[in-house]
């Protein structure tokens, strides 16, 4: 493959990561610090990104597959998206800030797809060539983090800012791509070209619907990670909370290369469930860690995240990919996408909000806080429940024609 049009790519997805890295892990601590919102609200602008997954299927596979050029579609949407981002900083009312991040979020979220269909229409060999350029969409979403944490601006409005320029900034160089063309699809628009019937068809077969409930009930509690831990770890005295987090990514890099080797040696079933046990472990130990000699909790917990991550939905994709017929794996990993990034965190957004409230104290200065110990246990035990339902109604299957990650046959791996 060309290096120069490698480095493009790359590039790209660099710019991709950092516009959503700038705002996403920190906009919990500006609505609740600065603006003052409740949990509720703070988790309802949180999941703006889940209503954005919903819509961006609908987007992506009714319109932009078959009406523009691709780096034209991203270009308009990171525009749009960049002055949304702007406008949204500078509003103080939860409508406000909430009708804005959810535009927002619509005109960002296609865009995650957008990119890596770009990528894959211009590299020769997708399986091995489409790893190391991905990597470098986290290594920005890891360089804004330690940026927006060093100069502590996580309880201001100006991440939204950061990710409002970024955002103008990859809306013109998404000009500058290779161009791509709408691929020449027949037959009308419609509902049943996103999700044909035969994807969903996959849901009748019982693990399958067990794997795809399991993935929707997961995301309830991984949204209690990604909306509340950095107002937690601020309200807990943790310095420079936001660049801390980044230790996540960089697990989740170092969990990559662990896959292939944990998949030859324990198959799916296990390899799920330990992504789900990593969630438990999490959560006991953001409940029982504290920002001076339990401060290891508190690393742990972050870097568990390439566990949680990776063995579980990146592993999840894997058999996905492996059980759905070639036909039908786009329309399959949509399907599944749907469920968890869509559905699995809107629910989760919504009831990790309810339950910070709940648990919710004002000293007698009236400054407020959380019980948050309560908050990890609750999420640690809805993980404990999907872990144990998945555990005990999952089968072990034999698959003679699986491919390993790599590509490689390997007969009967367990799944």
């Amino acid at each position: 493959m060309n290096l120069h049009l490698k480095a493009r790519l790359g590039l790209m997805l660099f710019l991709e990561y950092v516009v959503w890295g700038t705002w996403y892990v920190t906009i919990g601590t500006w609505l609740s610090v600065t603006r003052h919102f409740t949990g509720q609200q703070v988790g309802l602008i949180s999941g703006t990104t889940a209503v954005g997954a919903i819509a961006a299927p609908f987007f992506v596979g009714l319109i932009a597959d078959k009406l523009f050029a691709t780096e034209k579609v991203l270009a308009t949407l990171h525009f749009a998206g960049g002055f949304l981002l702007f406008m949204a900083a500078r509003q103080q009312s939860f409508v406000a800030i909430y009708v804005l991040m959810l535009l927002h979020c619509c005109c960002y979220m296609p865009t995650l797809a957008l990119t890596n269909s770009l990528s894959f229409r211009h590299i020769r060999d997708p399986r091995s060539e489409f790893g190391p350029i991905r990597v470098l969409g986290t290594a920005g979403w890891i360089v804004i983090g330690l940026v927006v944490g060093m100069l502590k601006l996580e309880a201001t409005a100006t991440p939204l800012l950061l990710g409002a320029g970024m955002s103008f900034v990859m809306a013109i160089y998404c000009l500058t791509l290779p161009h791509t063309p709408p691929l020449a699809c027949e037959g009308k628009l419609s509902l049943g070209s996103l999700f044909p019937r035969e994807a969903l068809l996959l849901l009748k077969e019982r693990s399958m619907a067990i794997f795809a409930l399991a993935s929707f009930l997961i995301c309830i509690p991984l949204t209690f990670y990604f909306t509340f831990t950095n107002i937690f770890l601020n309200q807990a005295g943790v310095q420079n909370a936001a660049g801390k987090m980044t230790a996540g990514q960089m697990s989740e890099l170092f969990c990559m290369l662990l896959i292939p080797v944990f998949f030859r040696r324990l198959g799916v079933k296990y390899m799920l469930a330990a992504g789900i046990l990593a969630w438990v472990l999490r959560y006991v130990l953001f409940a029982y860690g504290n920002a001076g000699s339990g401060m290891w909790m508190f690393w742990v917990g972050i870097l568990l995240h390439g566990v949680c991550y990776d063995f579980f939905f990146v592993t999840g994709q894997i058999y996905i990919d492996r059980k759905a017929p070639p036909a039908l794996r786009s329309a399959a990993q949509g399907l599944i996408a749907f469920i968890t990034l869509g559905a699995g965190m809107l629910v989760g957004s919504w009831l990790s909000g309810v339950l910070v409230d709940h648990f919710a104290l004002r000293s007698t200065e009236g400054v407020l806080t959380h019980d948050w110990r309560s908050v990890w246990l609750v999420a640690g035990v809805i993980s404990v429940l999907v872990l144990t339902a998945f555990s005990f109604s999952f089968e072990k299957q034999e698959v003679n024609d699986a491919t390993s990650p790599e590509g490689e046959p390997v007969p009967g791996v367990p799944l």
